[in-house]
């Protein structure tokens, strides 16, 4: 019996923002827990973002945003998502987001949202669950 294939996440960094630190700690925790990680680099387009979900065959996009963008950059890569037919792809949002906008971003799709300072072993437990990776 083949080994399960490991779950793909695709990293991205929506928007101008330049601050990347975070979402290179993302990628390399859930690397080391045993997911496939591709990350796209800073300043990525929505539609880019969801190109790359869609040529990856990722399991889940994790968007990392902390310029205060994360409502309009979100709802514009959910939709992205969708538009390339690939809106079953689960997508979390994590940085700097408030309190009161997480709701909203669940209501828009998004699956979960890990604000800054998430522990890691937070983050890839919830990735885990949400993807259903035995890792």
């Amino acid at each position: 019996m083949p080994a399960p294939l490991p779950v793909r996440v695709l990293v991205a960094k929506p928007g101008l923002d330049g601050h990347d630190r975070g979402a290179k700690l993302v990628a390399r925790a859930l690397r080391d827990a045993g997911f496939e990680v591709i990350y796209t680099g800073i300043r990525q387009k929505p539609a880019a973002i969801a190109s790359v979900a869609l040529q990856e065959d990722v399991d889940l996009v994790g968007l990392s945003i902390l310029s205060g963008a994360h409502m309009g950059l979100t709802r514009k890569t959910v939709e992205a998502l969708r538009d390339y037919g690939v809106g079953d792809i689960k997508v979390v949002v994590g940085g700097t987001v408030p309190e009161a906008d997480v709701q909203a971003l669940l209501d828009m799709g998004v699956a979960a949202v890990f604000a800054t300072g998430t522990p890691i072993e937070t983050l890839v437990a919830e990735v885990r669950k949400l993807t259903g990776a035995v890792a």
